[in-house]
């Protein structure tokens, strides 16, 4: 019908409801226009009566939120789409003719009977579409970055028929998350190419460093290395601790015949600022590589610690758990405010804490009980003095209250039906390194959590705003909210949508997993970054590059009231000990800027940003970044076989080595085959938010009155 192979109208509420409500309409609308005064034709009173009934019909319908589904077959060939590595680490010389295999594979895909099913891409930081006739123009392996998640974003799949993905890399990451996850959601099988060798190398490297990001003056904090060798088992090395060129702590190690030593260090920052910290180890002859013996970090010294804020509208395990977590952060200093009645709390001192808070949890608050006396001092600390803050919204919540700080929330409230949905976390594939839902947090623990009760109704998030996750109703994926952030013009805000949150808490703990308490702690760590410079802000996207890499910056502008200001002078002047440069930024609109430059020499570089309106100085902005300290591209020098198979298995795809065109060209087609040449196209239209509805229904009634009043009806 209509070239459509489905069409179907839902509505949130029983159809039984919407029918007997559409013939009282009718029943109505006619039962009115019976008689008239003074007498009309019969013609003329049954055009009133359709009119009444027409336009009442309309509203009807707009309450019961009707969305109309459409759906139809289109033909659309099936394609597999072949990702190549063009990062550094591809010209690695590890004996196995790395970018000459990459390029007969390519030759021989390109060669074969499935060619016309084949898409090629290049990725890197970034996921790139290539012309097959130019590939070894477009492919030049000098990438300073792999980011393997880039590949698996929908955007990639829009108007497609994909039967699978080949991805022909070393497997090494060193931007983004792990794709696991993000492949398995996908649900399309990964045919990997392993490009390299996987064998282990005589050497001895920094793995990897924990440390707090933001951490307080005149606190000791722990940073924790990992040191991996392979073939130096028993021989000594010296562990070392520096800030800048200063060395803070130096120890000497016995490497472990396991392969992995733990050294811990402990540092205490004099004074608040950015610092920059190393870990060093000193050279051992025989090493394949010591481009991976320095690990440079920044880290953010405070001066005082987090004052947080629960502020609940009743007791409740909610509020019990939250606060069990947040006071394991010996950074946090916790108070709550419960309340029991009108402006009356649990705890002593409400005004004072409301005021010292620096970062506040409104849980189920504010209710129809919170005084306006008490929630305007809430108010005044997020209007007027930019507090970050947490919102569990639920039925308990006052939406009146809440609407008086609607342009903070992250979210837009249209309706909230009254009743909550049984759901499950289902993570926004996009947002997956979001360090909210990923630090200290395994990904694949969000899947095994117990369901929460989902506050039913229309939720959006606002266009600023990040969903980082949505919901699942009995394993049924849906575009509703459960957790959204927002971060705009140096505010932030973050919203969970339901209750029983606590529940995630029980799950986790029998299994020994920190999800919950990590979750509610990097919450609060999130809230509480905060710029020194409200109205401009200028960062590089990174704190580390390679020697030759683009240097991104971005800036914002505002003006006191927090507007954006598009039409300012943005110039940045760049040093290092040895190199200067200046760049001017270009506006994007918003109050965004952006630019880009070049740096070819090594060194700790600090930049100035000044912001000018009509010539005449603004404000200003500085930092610091970092070119050549590492270049991360070489440092693992073995093929990631571990990553490539994980992924294939995962996805139920195939691994192969590049010698083995016929059986990844058998694969491709294999999977081609599998795949109908029919793909489903859905569409859903939500007839009720539409503006036009709202038109009709008064150009009907404004008609009903218009001949009602032609014909001198009252």
């Amino acid at each position: 019908m209509f070239g459509y192979d489905k069409i179907e109208v839902s509505l949130s509420f029983s159809w039984i409801i919407f029918i007997l409500l559409i013939l009282a309409a009718f029943a109505y609308s006619f039962f009115v226009y019976r008689f008239t005064l003074p007498p009309v034709s019969e013609i003329k009173r049954f055009t009133l009566a359709f009119l009444r009934f027409l336009a009442l019909s309309i509203l009807i319908l707009v309450f019961f939120e009707p969305v109309l589904s459409l759906e139809k077959k289109v033909k659309v060939e099936p394609l597999n789409l072949v990702f190549v590595d063009d990062s550094k680490s591809m010209r690695i010389n590890d004996g196995t003719q790395r970018v000459e295999k990459t390029f007969s594979l390519i030759d021989k895909l390109k060669g074969s009977d499935i060619k016309n099913n084949i898409l090629f891409y290049s990725f890197a930081s970034d996921v790139k579409q290539i012309d097959a006739d130019k590939i070894t123009d477009e492919l030049k392996f000098d990438k300073t970055s792999t980011n393997f998640s880039k590949i698996f974003s929908s955007d990639l799949l829009k108007d497609k028929n994909v039967a699978s993905f080949t991805i022909i890399s070393d497997g090494v990451i060193t931007e983004g998350s792990s794709p696991i996850y993000s492949a398995e959601k996908f649900g399309i099988p990964v045919i990997a190419v392993a490009i390299g060798d996987s064998s282990k190398k005589k050497d001895v490297a920094i793995r990897n460093v924990l440390f707090n990001e933001y951490v307080y003056a005149e606190t000791p904090t722990s940073i924790s290395a990992t040191i991996i060798n392979h073939g130096f088992e028993g021989q000594s090395v010296s562990a070392s601790l520096f800030e800048g060129n200063s060395l803070i702590e130096q120890q000497q190690i016995i490497l472990n015949e396991s392969g992995v030593n733990s050294v811990n260090f402990t540092y205490t920052a004099k004074q608040s600022g950015e610092k920059k910290l190393s870990v060093r180890l000193n050279n051992l002859n025989g090493e394949s590589s010591t481009a991976n013996n320095v690990y440079p970090f920044f880290l953010n010294v405070r001066s005082n610690k987090i004052k947080v804020l629960l502020l609940s509208g009743s007791p409740s395990s909610d509020l019990s758990f939250m606060k069990n977590a947040l006071q394991k952060e010996n950074n946090f200093q916790v108070n709550t405010l419960t309340q029991v009645s009108s402006s009356n709390f649990i705890e002593i001192n409400p005004n004072q804490k409301i005021d010292s808070a620096d970062v506040i949890f409104l849980l189920s608050f504010p209710t129809k009980e919170t005084s306006q006396e008490i929630f305007n001092r809430v108010k005044e600390k997020i209007l007027n003095k930019n507090t970050p803050f947490f919102l569990m919204l639920n039925n308990s919540t006052d939406l009146s209250k809440l609407s008086q700080i609607s342009n903070e929330l992250p979210i837009t409230i249209q309706t909230l039906r009254g009743d909550y949905l049984n759901a499950q976390p289902d993570l926004n594939s996009d947002e997956l390194n979001n360090p909210i839902i990923s630090t200290n947090i395994n990904l694949n623990d969000w899947n095994n959590l117990p369901p929460i009760l989902y506050t039913a109704g229309n939720i959006l998030a606002k266009t600023e705003s990040k969903v980082l996750s949505y919901i699942k109703v009995d394993n049924n994926r849906l575009k509703q909210p459960l957790i959204v952030i927002r971060n705009f013009a140096s505010k932030r805000s973050i919203c969970f949508v339901g209750k029983d949150f606590w529940k995630w808490k029980l799950q986790t703990a029998t299994k020994n997993i920190q999800l919950y308490d990590n979750l509610v702690i990097n919450i609060a760590k999130w809230l509480s970054i905060t710029d020194e410079q409200k109205q401009f802000n200028v960062k590089t996207l990174r704190k580390f590059y390679s020697a030759g890499d683009e240097v991104e910056f971005v800036a914002e502008l505002y003006d006191e009231s927090l507007n954006p200001i598009n039409d300012a002078e943005i110039d940045i002047k760049i040093k290092s000990t040895n190199d200067e440069a200046e760049l001017s930024l270009t506006s994007l609109g918003n109050g965004l800027y952006e630019g880009k430059i070049k740096l070819l020499k090594s060194g700790d570089y600090s930049y100035l940003a000044e912001a000018k309106l009509n010539g005449k100085l603004y404000k200003k902005e500085s930092g610091r970044f970092n070119v050549g300290d590492i270049d991360i591209e070489m440092i693992e020098t073995r093929m990631n076989y571990e990553l490539l198979n994980d992924l294939a298995l995962r996805t139920g795809g195939s691994l192969f080595f590049p010698d083995d065109s016929e059986l990844i060209i058998n694969k491709i087609r294999e999977n081609i085959r599998k795949v109908s040449d029919e793909k489903v196209v859905e569409s859903q239209f939500r007839l009720w938010s539409n503006e036009w509805m709202l038109v009709i229904v008064i150009l009907l009634f404004s008609l009903e009155w218009f001949i009602r009043k032609q014909s001198g009806m009252l």
